[in-house]
């Protein structure tokens, strides 16, 4: 596994991360004892850079993550473990909300570094713009709890290019966590360019649209909570399986498979971006990790884009009200 900084002048890390998200049920069940074989199997395969969320299954994940590195023989110091916060759930695990509040940061840390079982954090996040909170408040708590010892490196998630330049005027913000594919290149025209201006990595997360640009996900099943987001439904799902179509031609004649050619252009689009594999399962994984062993031409890349134009998407990322909640997408 090749390494590269997050950030300028930032920490090493593996030239892709694992997303643990789905481990928690977000897009339906899992196997606690796949997801465990399947993170031990990332890290055996050089993946470093390990993403959690404290409300990804309301501390599942993190309680998942540390069964994993605990009497697995794998050092805490090998691996960068960032840690998303401020999601607010109810009992239903409905969204109800966002709190990045100075002593959220603080309470939210503490739970986290009890379930991760951990004296620290490598990277500590909000996972949205909490409305309420100015970012320069919820930094300074971040950059409060680096001084202490108990996070190494500040970063934030879904952030436009504004609030971003804010925050890194407080401390400096080592990564931006953001979703970005092959039908998701809404951060090229202002979010990527603030980004390499003030020298902040991406660790892109979706990087194949929640499973639109993977054949063997992109179908839905009739209790497939994907059905909820835009992208799937009616006639948007079947336009948006014209462009996996087409994706798959050239990966054909490519011999691999369009979700490999999707994560590679991701990874081709610069070093300073982060891919995460968001899998719950090793033949996912070994799947998605074949894909750094692509290289792309320059003709490739052109072909690629013809056949996923930027902006030939049908459907939001999210729905209306998520979107409205988004400072990216503002």
């Amino acid at each position: 596994m090749e390494t590269t900084t997050l950030g300028r002048g930032g920490p090493v890390v593996s030239r892709a991360g694992l997303g643990l998200m789905g481990m928690s049920g977000i897009y339906g069940r899992a196997d606690d004892a796949e997801s465990l074989a399947t993170i031990r199997a990332a890290v055996d395969a050089g993946i470093t850079l390990l993403d959690t969320g404290d409300f990804y299954g309301m501390g599942h994940n993190e309680l998942l993550l540390r069964d994993a590195l605990r009497g697995s023989g794998i050092p805490r110091d090998s691996v960068f473990i960032q840690v998303k916060f401020g999601g607010q759930r109810d009992p239903s695990g409905a969204f109800v909300g966002s709190d990045a509040s100075p002593a959220m940061v603080k309470s939210s840390l503490a739970y986290t570094l009890t379930r991760l079982d951990t004296d620290y954090v490598d990277l500590y996040q909000p996972a949205r713009l909490d409305p309420r909170v100015p970012i320069e408040e919820t930094v300074g708590a971040v950059a409060e709890m680096i001084k202490a010892g108990y996070v190494r490196y500040l970063g934030l998630s879904e952030m436009g290019a504004d609030t971003i330049r804010r925050a890194h005027a407080v401390h400096p913000v080592t990564a931006l966590q953001i979703e970005y594919s092959l039908m998701s290149r809404g951060i090229e025209a202002q979010i990527l360019p603030a980004v390499r201006e003030l020298g902040i990595g991406i660790t892109a997360y979706g990087i194949l649209s929640r499973g639109l640009l993977s054949t063997g996900t992109a179908r839905l099943a009739p209790d497939d909570p994907r059905a909820r987001f835009p992208r799937f439904r009616g006639e948007n799902h079947a336009r948006n399986l014209e462009l996996l179509a087409a994706l798959e031609a050239i990966a054909e004649d490519k011999g691999a498979t369009a979700a490999q050619l999707a994560i590679a252009w991701v990874a081709s689009r610069g070093d300073d971006i982060i891919p995460l594999i968001g899998t719950k399962r090793r033949d996912r994984l070994s799947e998605a990790l074949r894909a750094l062993d692509l290289t792309l031409s320059a003709d490739d890349l052109a072909v690629i884009e013809a056949a996923v134009p930027a902006g030939a998407v049908a459907g939001d990322r999210y729905d209306a009200a998520q979107v409205a909640m988004l400072d990216s997408e503002r």
